[in-house]
């Protein structure tokens, strides 16, 4: 018998529906693990269910956090192993879904975390030492302390390789530690499925899905976000999306051209999440075109929970 499951996988591949559909035909609960949608407000650029579908399927770990705080991946590890507790004593299956490898990694192999603060005169800092020499100088610093998560790391990636220098220049000690602490054994028996499409298909649909973002009100979401104080620099606003209309906002670029900046970092992004995802154990991999239509894949993850 499994205590968790697991529905994960890239971006735009399709999570939401089949997670859907196993959650009803389990009478399960959905776990969000989805590091953008934890944040209230953030809803059209993160593709958060809609009303209806929580209305159809009970939803936890959906705008818990405020905008303008640094929700981390601690917090999240605590708030799932709750709700998960939570579920379980109701007699029903949590079923975690969304594509944060870490969140997942997090919840199910559990692994301590260092407890280095939040140095605001530090961040400021590195931010701007970044901004003076460019991100790629950040990483090399962090690469000649910390090679392992450098490695996985993109160059332009700021905000993690910042995070990434100030737990080792807070507390002396490697990010990467933290994963070497992880447990043998994981923390919950877990029957975990990453979606998947192929490459020109799911392209596609991250292209369509971006499109239909801006035409559902995406600028008009960050206009408000930022009308309400959240400032443009917070985490939640240098998420994939955000962070190009708040430069659009800006007047740094024009729509068009942050459109096309959030589809090809969007690409990239769901490049590096399968990276992810190949390196991780125990994953059931489920191509959807090979598979038919979502309720297919449903009832073959279903049928595989109940077996």
């Amino acid at each position: 018998m499994y205590e968790v499951a697991v529905i994960t996988g890239p971006t735009a591949v399709g999570k939401s529906a089949v997670a859907l559909a196993v959650a009803q035909m389990l009478n399960a609960e959905i776990v969000n693990a989805d590091s953008v949608q934890v944040y209230r407000g953030l809803d059209i650029g993160s593709a958060k269910p809609s009303p209806a579908e929580r209305l159809l399927v009970p939803h936890h770990l959906l705008d818990i956090a405020d905008p303008r705080d640094n929700y981390t991946v601690a917090d999240y590890q605590r708030d799932a192993a709750r709700v998960i507790t939570e579920i379980a004593g109701r007699g029903r299956l949590p079923l975690l879904v969304g594509g944060t490898g870490l969140y997942l990694r997090a919840v199910i192999r559990g692994f301590a975390f260092t407890e280095s603060g939040f140095d605001p005169d530090l961040r400021q800092r590195l931010y701007a030492e970044a901004e003076a020499c460019g991100s790629g100088v950040l990483h090399a610093r962090l690469a000649a302390v910390d090679p392992e998560t450098a490695a996985k790391l993109h160059p332009n990636d700021t905000r993690r390789i910042v995070r990434a220098l100030e737990v080792y220049l807070q507390s002396g000690r490697p990010i990467s530690e933290q994963v070497r602490q992880t447990p043998k054994e994981p923390v919950y028996r877990a029957a975990q499925f990453c979606l998947t499409r192929p490459r020109h298909i799911l392209y596609r649909r991250i292209e369509e899905r971006v499109d239909k973002m801006l035409a559902a009100g995406f600028v008009t979401e960050v206009e408000g976000l930022l009308a309400a104080g959240v400032p443009p620099e917070a985490k939640s606003m240098q998420s994939l999306g955000y962070k190009q209309i708040v430069s659009y906002l800006q007047g740094k670029v024009t729509l068009a051209e942050a459109a096309e900046m959030i589809k090809q970092e969007t690409r990239r992004f769901a490049k590096r999440q399968l990276t992810w995802f190949r390196r991780e154990k125990d994953l059931h991999w489920i191509d959807l075109a090979d598979n038919g239509k979502i309720l297919a894949v449903a009832e073959k993850i279903t049928s595989y929970l109940a077996g």
